[in-house]
């Protein structure tokens, strides 16, 4: 029985080639620094020159009648060949076959080749592919205190030579960027167990992370067990500096659901706390002169303590500049201040320096300079 084609494939087959065309022939012709393929009706492709060398090794074994797929580079050499290229083939295919995993949601394995700072190196289809620190799996996530980038290097290491299953989140062919996520493949699964969860419900959960912005905490049920973030915002009313400081890992604690979105689920711990700045508008009142101590000194102002888990902001503006805050007022130092403004519900309290205090605090500098 003969096979006849449908027009739409008779067409196809006449269609004129172009360059950048993805062509498929029969090798025809072998020789030592070049391999023949037939391209009929349209002519006869030739790999050869630099294309021949650095496919060489890809080539060793072809043999006439072999099928190759290869790209057309050039529509005729001197010599009234087709001109064609096996290497920017496979990298068109490859980033095809990339394309068609992400948009299905593949996941696959890749092996660990490298690490840096801001996360782990790949290949997928010879392809270079790059998984950023935040899009590793809470297990994988490094733990590292301070955020110390050394520390972080040293963890992501460990993962060369490991095989992880990953999903594709972004990529551009045009600039060889390939964007890898080990958190999609749980995201199903915790989007499923986050389900029984809403928002305001308080949990029982254990610290099993302390990162410079923050603490993962793992709850739940042992074998449904979810991992979500207490940021360092959420950890107390005071401000933190230093959430190891507060925190261990290890420690037992109960906190509140404040936010489930995007399979990810975030935690407080000051939610179940009283809010010491209840009420605070009965105590302060714009006007009020205050004492405070400095706490914190920042490019935008300066933190003060007016009593214990309540501060209050001397802003950048009420000096100036940096240098004339920092020469007018010194870390735990006590200080007198009038209130500007009072705001509970935003836990903001605005604060100006007493102009006899900034003067005492001039004069003093001018003393010791002269």
């Amino acid at each position: 029985m003969v096979k006849t084609q449908s027009p739409s494939e008779t067409a196809e087959l006449l269609r004129p080639y172009k360059v950048g065309d993805i062509v498929e022939g029969s090798v025809v012709g072998i020789g030592r620094s070049a391999v023949y393929l037939d391209l009929a009706p349209q002519g006869t492709g030739i790999i050869y020159g630099r294309e021949f060398l650095d496919e060489k090794d890809a080539l060793k074994d072809v043999k006439p009648g072999d099928n190759i797929t290869a790209k057309i580079t050039n529509m005729e050499t001197d010599k009234g060949y087709i001109e064609l290229s096996l290497r920017e083939a496979g990298r068109e295919l490859s980033w095809e076959k990339l394309k068609e995993n992400k948009e299905n949601e593949e996941s696959v394995m890749v092996k660990i080749i490298g690490a840096n700072k801001g996360g782990l190196l790949a290949e997928i289809h010879s392809t270079p592919a790059f998984l950023p620190v935040s899009q590793l799996s809470p297990e994988h996530y490094p733990r590292v205190e301070n955020g110390d980038g050394n520390k972080i290097l040293e963890e992501l290491t460990k993962f060369v030579g490991e095989e992880l299953e990953v999903q594709i989140i972004d990529m551009d062919a045009k600039e060889g960027k390939l964007i890898l996520s080990e958190r999609s493949k749980e995201r199903a699964r915790v989007k499923e167990l986050l389900g029984s969860y809403k928002v305001e419900d308080v949990v029982s959960g254990e610290i099993t992370g302390v990162v410079d912005f923050g603490a993962f905490i793992k709850f739940g049920k042992e074998a449904e067990e979810l991992e979500g973030l207490i940021h360092i915002s959420e950890i107390d009313w005071q401000i933190i500096d230093d959430p190891s400081q507060v925190l261990k890992v290890g420690d037992k604690v109960e906190a509140k659901i404040i936010d489930i979105s995007q399979g990810r689920v975030s935690l407080s711990l000051k939610a179940l706390k009283e809010d010491p700045w209840k009420g605070i508008e009965t105590k302060y009142a714009k006007g009020d002169v205050v004492k405070g101590k400095v706490t914190k000194l920042n490019p935008f102002g300066t933190f003060i303590e007016i009593e214990p888990r309540i501060q209050g902001l001397a802003h950048i503006s009420e000096f100036g500049t940096k240098l004339k805050m920092e020469e007018s007022l010194h870390l735990g130092k006590e200080y007198t201040f009038t209130i500007v403004e009072v705001n509970a519900p935003e836990h903001r309290m605005s604060l100006h320096l007493e102009s006899e205090t900034a003067a005492k605090s001039e004069n003093a500098e001018s003393g010791s300079k002269s």
